[in-house]
């Protein structure tokens, strides 16, 4: 089990020498300098490929992020992909590529040509015809091109970051929920938040910094940056972020990804985060407090039919988030 020589080739157990599509240069470079050695071979078939993989011991020198004294907060999005606010006053946009929406036409007309083919029927036991398999293989392949451009991008939008920067804040976002919106599962789902969050976060223990999650009840977006006065209420179609109190008008993103920023700061100097003292809502209710009128059952009381109480009985229940406790997680 070993990378020859010529960078073109691995000898497999067997299988023998078997010709690879890309070039192994980097591997056969660190195994004939001595700062490596092959472990294992895991050969896979995955998206209509062969895959071989080795997994290797190497000996590499410790990481360090080239600005170790700034935290950067990353905001996720749908038509900005990442917007990132670092301590330093450095706002950076990343547009979202959107490659499933760029193939989607492409796909409309190769999923139309596999249906009207005759394809396999679990009822009957029918096998597909020849000419199923072969648009099945062609509709498969933009599919797995779309993987593969996401899986590119995300890696590299994480590796620019977690180089840079070593304290990286991030938001627990409620993905599954966030899918059931039917307007915008689609782009969600292609913008692959949760695996941004994974990457970033074992990428930074590579380079010896560490991954700050936000609560996922921390109003990032709602919280002003300049005067931290929390609004009310902010719908998700307003896209540009006015505070009542300063005036100060800013793009909704942004304003999230700094006041992520400020977040790990804020911890680290002991003033505290979401539901701070000088974090004062601009309405006494405010978003994060929610009142509703309960009733008690029948059963429990044995009163009137349908469970009903009198007006005078009913209870005010009032519910508070819990963020306050736990503002954010260091993994």
């Amino acid at each position: 089990m070993r990378v020859e020589p010529d960078r073109r080739h691995v000898t497999l157990p067997r299988l023998g020498t078997i010709r690879t599509h890309e070039s192994t240069r980097k591997l056969q470079r660190r195994i004939a300098n001595g700062t490596a050695r092959v472990l294992s071979a895991t050969v896979s078939f995955e998206r209509g490929r062969w895959f071989c993989s080795f997994q290797v011991e190497v000996s590499k020198k410790a990481r360090t992020a080239a600005r170790p004294g700034v935290v950067v907060g990353v905001d996720l999005g749908v038509k900005c992909l990442a917007v990132m606010a670092d301590s330093a006053g450095e706002v950076q946009f990343v547009p979202n590529p959107a490659h499933y929406d760029g193939a989607l036409k492409h796909l409309k007309r190769l999923a139309r040509r596999v249906s009207r083919r005759q394809g396999p029927d679990r009822r009957t036991g029918g096998k597909p015809s020849r000419r199923w398999a072969i648009a099945n293989a062609e509709r498969n392949r933009v599919h797995h091109r779309v993987a593969n451009l996401r899986q590119d991008g995300l890696h590299k939008l994480t590796t620019a970051i977690t180089a840079e920067y070593a304290t990286v804040v991030v938001e627990d976002l409620n993905v599954a929920g966030m899918l059931r919106n039917r307007r915008l599962a689609r782009k969600i789902a292609d913008a692959g938040f949760a695996e941004i969050r994974r990457q970033i976060t074992y990428k930074t223990g590579w380079a010896g910094g560490e991954t700050v999650v936000a609560n996922r009840w921390y109003p990032s977006s709602k919280t002003c940056s300049n005067c931290r006065v929390v609004k009310a209420k902010l719908p998700l179609h307003v896209r540009v972020f006015t505070c009542d109190a300063c005036s100060l008008v800013i793009d909704r993103d942004e304003n999230a990804a700094r006041n992520l920023a400020a977040l790990a700061t804020a911890v680290t100097t002991g003033t505290g985060v979401a539901g701070a003292q000088d974090a004062q809502a601009s309405n006494p209710r405010g978003a994060d407090r929610k009142t509703r009128a309960t009733t008690r059952s029948r059963k429990a009381t044995g009163e009137r039919a349908g469970g009903a109480t009198l007006p005078h009985q009913r209870q005010e229940e009032t519910r508070d988030r819990q963020q306050d406790t736990e503002a954010l997680t260091l993994r």
